[in-house]
């Protein structure tokens, strides 16, 4: 998912080692983290069936909230020295000394593995298994991939796309005596497909407008990015046009399938047309203000089409 943080702000630091409420906050990216957690919760309501399960969900939030925790540790662990580097995040715990690192690591780590025995023994085995691809993807794939190919932003998004099917796994409960170990048909269905293509998609053109707003932070950080060598915006712009092209074509997947009323369609063709819109302005001026304009809607279009898939979804 996109790391979007406010400018470093010079303060007294605190005492190494010694854990506050805003470093914590901080160093779990508590509200980056809020996503996942409503992506989830998204994903359950929309395969919970005729009946709320108000404990499974329960468990099924916390442990992808506990996840999404120890997964944004990690990976300020791993990236403290281009943290350093970078004004936005200089000023994180672990980069300004705040936090010892292995303090930090004994966090990350109780973090994941209690999120993962929690789903696995709470919710069920298919949660607990998305839930362990989305922390390898994040961590061991996507983290290291930024300081070394532009095609990192495709795999973060991959892992960014996991957490509604969490959820949507999540809803099912745990198997039957008479089920297979793992219910691979629950990840095929079209609602599945639906969700996972629409946080997919969704983040490529919130990346890209940002990458490009940033890119002389990212080169100082020593990421590699689409937007590093564009600063006409050519590339970058047309990259976005063409993600919310595709973006805009997956709002006809829920109706056709039978999963919402046709009412979904205008709704969501008319959100989608305004992403269109400024994906396009940003194309013809390629410049600061278009690409802020695109960046802050796409923070507007992700609850619009969740809020809009809820509203209009059938349930069995």
């Amino acid at each position: 998912m996109s790391e979007v943080e406010s400018p470093a702000v010079e303060s007294l630091p605190d005492q190494p080692g010694r854990l506050t409420r805003s470093d914590l906050m901080a160093l779990t990216k508590f509200r980056l983290s809020v996503l996942v957690v409503v992506t989830t919760f998204v994903g359950f309501w929309l395969n919970r069936g005729s009946e709320l399960n108000l404990m499974l969900l329960l468990h099924t939030l916390i442990g992808s909230t506990l996840a999404a925790f120890g997964a944004s540790v990690f990976n300020q662990l791993m990236e403290i020295e281009p943290d350093k580097r970078m004004k936005r995040t200089a000023d994180r715990p672990l980069p300004s000394k705040r936090i010892e690192p292995g303090v930090a690591f004994a966090l990350g780590w109780l973090l994941s593995a209690f999120a993962l025995i929690h789903l696995a023994k709470m919710v069920n085995t298919e949660a607990a298994v998305i839930c362990a691809i989305t922390l390898a993807i994040y961590l061991f794939i996507y983290t290291p991939m930024k300081q070394q190919s532009a095609w990192n932003t495709i795999v973060g998004a991959v892992s960014g796309a996991l957490p509604p099917l969490i959820g949507w796994v999540g809803a099912v409960g745990a198997q039957t005596n008479n089920s297979t170990y793992f219910r691979w048909e629950l990840l095929t269905t079209a609602g599945a497909v639906y969700l996972f293509l629409l946080l997919f998609l969704w983040q490529l053109p919130h990346f890209l407008a940002i990458n490009w707003m940033y890119r002389d932070e990212y080169l100082k950080g020593g990421f590699v990015m689409w937007a590093n060598d564009d600063a006409s915006g050519g590339k970058t712009s047309k990259l976005s046009l063409l993600f919310s092209f595709c973006t805009m074509s997956l709002v006809l997947i829920p109706p056709l399938s039978g999963h919402t009323s046709l009412w979904f369609l205008p709704l969501a063709l008319m959100v989608n047309a305004v992403l269109m819109f400024l994906a396009w302005c940003f194309f013809k001026t390629r410049d600061r203000v278009s690409a802020r304009k695109l960046f802050f809607y796409t923070l507007l279009y992700l609850p619009l089409m969740l809020g809009l898939s809820m509203i209009f979804w059938k349930q069995d």
